[in-house]
């Protein structure tokens, strides 16, 4: 898979989690059509102690693009979904902020 050779660059066993996380993600991608060619684990947030590793989803063409819109509102969320994402989105933060102080 494109961009998930990483584990060099991530540390750990958490580096292992990482690549199977990314490529869970590229296999879901890949099921509805879409084909991030450049998709990795951010090498620096990847390598260090932070546990929410970025993942740079990289470039892609314009059809790829359009594509990935196209899917995303086909599956337009229902508002029980957007308020689960919300409230996962504060867990993490809240997490974030008890790891900094």
């Amino acid at each position: 898979m494109p961009g998930l050779g990483q584990r060099d660059a991530v540390a750990g066993g958490e580096g292992a989690d990482r690549v199977r996380e990314l490529a869970q993600l590229q296999a879901a991608l890949e099921g509805v059509g879409v084909v991030l060619p450049s998709l990795r684990v951010d090498p620096v947030t990847g390598a260090s102690e932070e546990p929410f590793a970025l993942v740079a989803l990289g470039r892609c063409n314009v059809r790829t693009a359009v594509r990935l819109t196209d899917v995303l509102r086909a599956c337009a969320p229902e508002e029980a979904l957007r308020a689960r994402v919300r409230e996962v989105n504060r867990e993490s933060e809240r997490a974030r902020s008890r790891q900094n102080c």
